[in-house]
């Protein structure tokens, strides 16, 4: 008789959306405490999702557990479609407890709190890293000068990850043509935003491109998401004291609509806080080989 190879059970959630195959959808893989960063990063590649998470024990007080995150190519410190859609699934699980708990991850002890039909997360300390020549942005997704919203120039802002952000008028969103290594060749950091300012109460469009980390285009980011409402204050567009709500609009273009639900907190111009929330639905589930040593 032969040993069966040790496995790993898995689940397939779509974040930030109400229906199967739409969102973002994530894998999310249990019970991966012995495996080194070479055998997560192995999984996450055989997936080739834009995320796969690994919950683990927490290793710090105050948290409830501890979340290592990957996309096909790199690990990152922060997300926010993981970060929902893993919360999600440990509650259904009974890992953690419907309410608000403490995820560990590279980007600090970040509060979540889960219901029976998503979760809300709260983004890491906001930053703002300055102003960005909009000129080589624009030639990086395939647009000019014309196409610029000139009430929110071009800079590089975060909230647990830091991203360009372009603003741009509505119809120029999807027509952006994003060339990989132009961005590759630029410090986007996490990513490259380009989306409309939002107008009466209207959804940001919003479409996120990352090919420095192996992210072509997102359908949801929830890290972008939060970051905006950090550049949002910033620029004046929102609110520079009290707090405000935002919702955002992305996927369409790539056939995987999404909505993301977001907060932001301010006082005299600064951030103080951000969240994020949406919903989670089930996809598929399973079990995957444990990889020889990589």
């Amino acid at each position: 008789m032969t040993t069966p190879e040790p496995t790993l059970r898995y689940d397939v959630v779509d974040v930030f959306t109400h229906r199967r195959f739409a969102g973002n959808p994530l894998a999310v893989v249990h019970g991966a405490d012995g495996l080194d960063t070479a055998r997560l990063q192995a999984i996450a590649n055989e997936f080739n999702l834009s995320e796969t998470v690994f919950p683990l024990p927490s290793t710090v007080d105050g948290a409830d557990y501890r979340l290592r995150i990957f996309t096909a190519s790199a690990e990152l410190a922060f997300a926010g479609h993981p970060s929902v859609g893993a919360a999600w699934v440990l509650a259904r699980d009974g890992v953690i407890q419907p309410g608000t708990v403490i995820q560990e991850c590279g980007a600090g002890l970040l509060p979540v709190t889960v219901d029976a039909s998503g979760a809300r997360l709260t983004g890491g300390a906001p930053t703002i890293r300055g102003d960005l020549d909009p000129a080589p942005l624009l030639a990086a997704v395939g647009l000019d000068e014309s196409d610029v919203d000139g009430r929110a120039p071009a800079g590089m802002v975060g909230a647990g990850a830091d991203f360009v952000f372009l603003a741009v008028h509505d119809d120029a969103v999807a027509r952006a043509v994003p060339d990989p290594g132009a961005l590759r060749a630029m410090d986007t950091r996490q990513g490259m935003v380009v989306f409309a300012v939002p107008e009466n109460g209207d959804a940001v469009h919003l479409r996120m491109f990352a090919p420095d980390i192996g992210v072509t285009e997102d359908p949801a980011t929830g890290s972008a998401a939060v970051a905006l409402g950090v550049f949002l204050v910033w620029r004046g567009v929102l609110p520079a004291d009290g707090p405000s709500g935002y919702t955002v609009s992305q996927g369409a273009e790539i056939g995987r609509p999404s909505t993301l639900h977001c907060t932001v907190t301010a006082a005299g111009g600064v951030t103080t806080e951000t969240t994020v929330s949406g919903r989670v639905v089930p996809v598929a589930s399973g079990r995957i080989a444990v990889p020889d040593v990589v």
